[in-house]
C-alpha cells in the first residue's frame, strides 16, 4: 500500500511540524538540526503566529511556514522551499531580519532581543554554495579572516535535500532528511530497515 501524503507539500509540512499535537516532532527536528545545540537541548516549544506584523501600511508583509519559541527564548523560523531561485538568499536574510526586528516595540531596549534561528529545507540546491557538497550549512554573522563571531543572534540553516546522501542513516538529521526527500515514495507495507529497527 502506497503512502500518498507528500511531506514536501506545504500544508502537510505545516501539519507535521507546525501543529500543537505534533510539538514532540518539532522538538526532535530542531534538536536534530541544531547539533551542537544553542545552549542546551530544546525540551519545550511554543508555536507562534506565522504572520510578521507590519509597522507601516506600505511595509512588505511576510508570512513564514512555522514560527516557534523554545524554553530559553530563542525564536525559530522553519520553511520548506521547493523552487530555489537566485533571489532566495536575499529572501532568507529579509525574513530573518523581519522576525528579529519585530521582537521590539517602541522604547524597548536592545537587550530584549533574542537569537533567531532560520531553517530552510530546500528542494533544489542554492547556486551560491554549489561548490560545497555538504547538504547542511549554517550561516552566521562571522568574520572568517579573523575568526570572530559578531553575535550569536543570527543563524540561517539550509538543508539542500538533493545533496543529502541516501546511504547509511547515521543520526536524527538523516532520518528527517530521508523523510523530506523520500517520504512521498514510502510504501508502508515494505518499510526500510532503519525505520523498523529504530524510531525518531
Amino acid at each position: 500500500m502506497k503512502h500518498l501524503i507528500n511531506p514536501q507539500v506545504d500544508c502537510v509540512f505545516k501539519s507535521l511540524l507546525g501543529a500543537e499535537e505534533n510539538k514532540a516532532l518539532l522538538i526532535n527536528f530542531l534538536n536534530a538540526v541544531l547539533t551542537p545545540p544553542l545552549d542546551k537541548q530544546i525540551i519545550e516549544v511554543t508555536l507562534l503566529n506565522p504572520y510578521n506584523k507590519r509597522e507601516f501600511i506600505n511595509d512588505k508583509s511576510t508570512i513564514v511556514d512555522i514560527k516557534a519559541k523554545e524554553q530559553n527564548g530563542h525564536l525559530f523560523q522553519i520553511e520548506i522551499q521547493l523552487q530555489v531561485g537566485p533571489e532566495l538568499p536575499a529572501r532568507m536574510a529579509y525574513t530573518w531580519a523581519d522576525i528579529y526586528h519585530n521582537q521590539l516595540g517602541k522604547g524597548d531596549g536592545f537587550y530584549l532581543l533574542q537569537p533567531i534561528v532560520s531553517i530552510w529545507l530546500l528542494g533544489d540546491n542554492l547556486k551560491v554554495i554549489r561548490q560545497s557538497d555538504a547538504f547542511h550549512h549554517c550561516f552566521k554573522l562571522y568574520d572568517p579572516s579573523n575568526q570572530v563571531l559578531l553575535t550569536d543572534h543570527c543563524q540561517i540553516h539550509t538543508l539542500e535535500l538533493k545533496k543529502w546522501s541516501k546511504g547509511d542513516i547515521k543520526d536524527d538529521i538523516d532520518y528527517w532528511s530521508w523523510l523530506f526527500s523520500q517520504g512521498d515514495h514510502l510504501d508502508i507495507d515494505h518499510l526500510p530497515s532503519f525505520i523498523t529497527d529504530n524510531s525518531l
